[in-house]
């Protein structure tokens, strides 16, 4: 009965990713999902002896209050640092589940291993960009001498200690295991500096859906071994697609090769003084134009402005005729398709709202370019300085456009500790505040 519900389970998965391709169908996307974790619930209480049952409905209530107030109190702005924290208590199971075979003296040493050391690494990594993201640490890589030998002695270390406890099956290996998978997961996430942490959640997502399918071989459930396939997979084409997006790799991007910690001015900079604007100038100018390219990033999310974008785009369109378009970068803000979700919430037209692909060269025929809070994305050092951290990977083109409108608090440097020059270009005017103040002060000027 086991395999049966199954089996309509994790067709309901692979459905419900399917139905999150497009904003239309990702409400029934996730309603499949749903209906498919029900059914895997259900499968698994079948089996659960009776005087089992109060301890694990509480297990569950618990984890359900908590996972439903995180729901409803986390902001939006802090919804990576959640996802990382999630991915972290998933590979947190596989340890806990690996720990409980080894302990009751199961067969399955190998699966329970493999298991172990990713939901380790997927743990300990996990904590550290949380702590990253939340600013308990600090968001540049930490470096410090012969870190990349240690991590190849810690990951030789892991493969010893993995082989010996699968063929010699010693518990104090098994401790051992774990603490080091612990400790060189926490030591590859460290060197990851803030502008590559999308792809390193991606990257941690993915470990704890390998983790989980491990588990499943060794606990001989199949759906588990299905979906923790699926989020290991979807993990890691994610993170592909997204260091592909940034002309780099991802083994330069976790040993730390794409993150140098840049304090110092660079060869080839641009200085000179910002040119500051106000609110009225930007209106003047946008309702007078004929293109408008919207540029969001994270200081967007910080100021929950996605919304006074929405006005703003509204009253551009209709009232003055404007085309309005807004360009997502595959890295903005700090995990994946974070931008994407917060311009849904606000209940922004998804034909309005293109990737860097295929509206970047658009730029140049556009009469302004209004920047909400992105900073690495548009660095033009990423272009034309070969000493810069994040040369070489793609960035937004916005100082093309006849005009740049920068909504910014300061000239301060971006997540990834870099200037940005574009401050400084001619055609560049700096609305200085609050992003969502600025721009509601924008709307409020064109509705006269």
């Amino acid at each position: 009965m086991n395999e049966l519900i199954s089996l309509p389970s994790a067709i309901l998965f692979i459905l419900s990713i399917r139905g999150l391709n497009s904003p239309r169908s990702a409400r029934f996307g996730n309603l499949l999902g749903i209906i498919g974790m029900i059914l895997a619930i259900a499968a698994v209480f079948v089996f659960i002896p009776f005087p089992r049952l109060p301890v694990i409905i509480s297990a569950m209530a618990a984890g359900g209050i908590i996972g439903i107030i995180s729901g409803q109190k986390v902001r939006m702005t802090a919804l990576p640092q959640m996802i990382a924290a999630f991915n972290g208590l998933g590979g947190l199971a596989a340890v806990f589940l690996a720990a409980g075979e080894t302990i009751a003296g199961g067969t399955g040493y190998f699966t329970s291993s493999i298991g172990l050391v990713i939901g380790a690494l997927a743990f300990s990594g996990s904590m550290v960009a949380f702590a990253k993201l939340q600013g308990i640490l600090p968001g540049r890589a930490l470096l410090f001498p012969f870190q990349h030998v240690l991590n190849l002695l810690l990951a030789t270390v892991v493969l010893i200690l993995f082989a010996g406890f699968v063929f010699y099956r010693e518990e104090w290996m098994f401790w051992y295991l774990t603490a080091a998978s612990l400790l060189l997961g926490l030591l590859l996430v460290l060197p990851v500096g803030g502008a590559d942490m999308p792809v390193v959640i991606s990257v941690l997502n993915a470990c704890s859906g390998w983790a989980a399918a491990g588990i499943g071989f060794m606990l001989g459930q199949t759906l588990l071994v299905i979906t923790g396939a699926i989020v290991g997979a979807g993990g890691m084409i994610l993170a592909l697609v997204m260091t592909k997006a940034m002309n780099s790799s991802l083994w330069q991007i976790l040993l730390g090769g794409a993150a140098k910690n840049a304090k110092s001015a660079a060869p080839g900079r641009e200085t000179g003084n910002a040119r500051s604007g106000s609110p009225e100038d930007a209106a003047f100018i946008m309702e007078n134009a004929q293109s408008v390219i919207i540029v969001p990033g994270y200081g967007m999310a910080a100021a929950r402005a996605q919304h006074a974008l929405k006005e703003m785009s509204v009253l551009l369109r209709q009232k003055y005729r404007v085309r309005v378009r807004f360009a997502i970068h595959p890295v903005a803000g700090r995990m994946p398709g974070h931008m994407n979700v917060l311009l849904a919430e606000a209940d922004i037209p998804y034909e309005e709202i293109f990737e860097m692909d295929e509206i970047n060269r658009d730029f140049a025929e556009t009469d302004v370019a209004y920047v909400i809070g992105a900073n690495d994305i548009t660095n033009p050092l990423a272009e034309t300085d070969p000493s810069s951290p994040i040369y070489g990977m793609p960035v937004l083109n916005v100082s093309a456009a006849k005009t740049v409108f920068f909504v910014k608090r300061s000239l301060a440097s971006g997540y990834s500790g870099i200037d940005n020059p574009l401050f400084y270009r001619e055609n560049t005017v700096m609305l200085y505040g609050d992003a969502k103040e600025v721009t509601e002060a924008v709307v409020r000027e064109l509705e006269k």
